[in-house]
């Protein structure tokens, strides 16, 4: 709407379309404004309004070619710009005077013959105008390039973002993969045909999800549970009896949405630590539930020890993924803590925001 025109991105989306909207409708202030007070002031109304318009179209076409050269200059160093245009509104200024000048000696006033002050007066009257109408041109246009240099700064921001979320969203551990290939071709070797397509087919539905979803995309954390099962489902495989996993997710902490996969980086490393390096295996212990205005997350495991975890040891993937990812998701209202819990294992506590289902 024109009435909220400020500077409003909505009207200044089509540049020249607002540069001509606003062009006609100051002129036409000007031109009110100054038929009203020569009126006032006991001039003839119909000759007056002649002159009136004879100034205001000299204004109008002045400032257009004003314009065509700012367009130029606004490109130029700073002190260039400003230079010249205060030589060009000088020049203008001159040119405008000698013709409001010359208008009102031959159409208002004919003995009127400007001298010295007179001239001088209407030249500083038409210098403020003009530099006025210049101020207010390289304003707008400086504040317009500002918001584009702020959007495209936004939208690199949000790109570098997202390609980071999607490199920590694709880091599985190689291990991994190579593993659970390793259980199906030694499945495969032993005839155990359908142990191998049952891991096979659970190795395929959770890389479908893992690439199907997109990087930056939130899951519920009920959804989230769900394949984080189906990825124990395949580890159990290799593990048996060794891999003893439990869930305790609440009611009130299913429904909120979490980087999808941020949960499975923990559980591998709770494998990888705890599991495998015990004789009896371990068991791990993923619950949730809210605390106030936030859900805490834990994977816990029975490990025979947390201090064995540490980014130094670790493939690089775990921990340092959860956490960027969690910044990146949550910034100052999430949080990540790791410690060692009462049975001796390790333990990481996520902190998020508690969203409910029909907000999210």
């Amino acid at each position: 709407m024109i009435g909220a025109v400020g500077l409003d991105r909505p009207f200044f989306q089509d540049k020249n379309r607002a540069f001509w909207l606003l062009q006609s409708f100051g002129w036409s202030g000007y031109l009110m404004l100054r038929y009203l007070t020569g009126v006032v002031n006991g001039f003839e109304p119909i000759v007056f309004l002649f002159h009136c318009l004879i100034i205001t179209a000299t204004g109008y076409s002045l400032t257009l070619l004003m314009a065509a050269l700012y367009k130029r200059l606004i490109k130029l160093q700073a002190a260039i710009t400003m230079l010249l245009s205060i030589v060009t509104v000088v020049l203008t200024s001159v040119l405008f005077s000698f013709l409001e000048t010359w208008s009102i000696s031959t159409f208002v006033n004919a003995s009127f013959e400007p001298r010295g002050t007179q001239f001088l007066g209407a030249l500083v009257l038409d210098f403020s105008l003009l530099a006025a109408w210049t101020a207010l041109y390289y304003g707008i246009n400086y504040y317009l390039l500002l918001e584009e240099q702020i959007d495209q700064r936004r939208a690199l921001e949000s790109q570098a973002s997202s390609a980071q979320l999607a490199m920590l969203r694709y880091q599985l551990n190689p291990h991994f993969l190579f593993n659970t290939l390793n259980s199906i071709s030694t499945l495969v070797l032993l005839a155990e045909r359908e142990r191998a397509n049952a891991m096979l087919a659970r190795l395929s539905s959770f890389l479908r999800y893992t690439l199907a979803n997109e990087p930056t995309a939130q899951v519920p954390l009920a959804k989230e549970i769900d394949t984080l099962k189906l990825y124990l489902e395949i580890e159990k495989m290799r593990f048996e009896e060794r891999l003893k996993p439990h869930f305790r997710i609440e009611a009130e902490a299913a429904g909120v949405p979490v980087p999808s996969l941020i949960l499975q980086p923990l559980i591998e490393n709770a494998i990888k630590y705890a599991v495998t390096p015990a004789e009896h295996g371990a068991d791990i212990w993923i619950t949730a539930r809210r605390e106030g205005d936030r859900v805490r997350i834990e994977v816990a495991d029975s490990g025979a020890g947390g201090a064995v975890v540490s980014d130094s040891q670790s493939t690089g993937v775990g921990l340092a993924n959860t956490s960027e990812r969690l910044a990146q998701a949550y910034g100052d209202a999430g949080s990540f803590e790791t410690r060692t819990n009462e049975k001796g294992g390790f333990s990481v506590i996520l902190h998020i925001p508690f969203v409910k289902k029909d907000e999210a």
